[in-house]
C-alpha cells in the first residue's frame, strides 16, 4: 500500500524554491551517469579519430547513445514523479 503525500504548496517563493530543489534530486544518479556515458563516448571519438583510427566507430556511438537513453530515463523518472506528487498520491 503506497503512503499519500500531500501535494507541494507552491504559494510562496521559498516554497517553489523548497520543490525545485527536491526535484533536482529526483533520478540525479541516473541523469548524472547520462552525461558521464556521453562524455565518455565523445572522449572516445575523440581519441579515435586523433590517436587511434583501428577503434571501431561503433564504440563512441554505443556510449553516447547510452548516455542519452540514461537522460531519458532521469527525465522521465521526474516527470512521473512530479505528476504523482501534484495529485497528492
Amino acid at each position: 500500500m503506497a503512503a499519500h503525500v500531500t501535494p507541494p504548496d507552491l504559494s510562496t517563493p521559498a516554497a517553489r524554491a523548497a520543490y525545485r530543489k527536491e526535484l533536482r534530486g529526483i533520478a540525479r544518479p541516473i541523469r548524472l551517469m547520462g552525461v558521464i556515458l556521453a562524455i565518455i563516448g565523445a572522449g572516445l571519438a575523440v581519441y579515435r579519430h586523433l590517436w587511434m583510427p583501428t577503434l571501431p566507430t561503433i564504440l563512441p556511438l554505443v556510449f553516447v547513445v547510452l548516455g542519452a537513453l540514461h537522460m531519458l530515463a532521469g527525465i522521465v523518472v521526474r516527470t512521473r514523479y512530479h505528476q504523482r506528487r501534484m495529485l497528492g498520491e
